[in-house]
């Protein structure tokens, strides 16, 4: 059965974002002065063959792990459809 899984892959909490600072600061300039912060991530679908959405997720997470996520910056979420 395929599955499409997707993983979300934001900079931790803790650490500056500075492509999100930059969007910050071009709302700011456009007169966008509501807008409290902004965080700049990725958004990644996977279409994946699994026996099941459990396995699907576990392959999206040892895919995330290996790749797509710098655990040192960043954390990711991931959901299957």
């Amino acid at each position: 059965m395929t599955f499409s899984v997707q993983v979300k892959v934001m900079p931790l909490k803790e650490l500056l974002d500075p492509q999100g600072k930059a969007v910050m600061g071009g709302l700011q300039n456009l007169g966008l002065n509501a807008v409290n912060d902004v965080r700049v991530g990725k958004n990644i679908t996977l279409q994946i063959e699994a026996a099941s959405a459990e396995q699907a997720k576990q392959l999206a997470e040892e895919a995330s792990k290996k790749l797509l996520a710098n655990p040192v910056m960043e954390y990711f979420e991931i959901s299957v459809n």
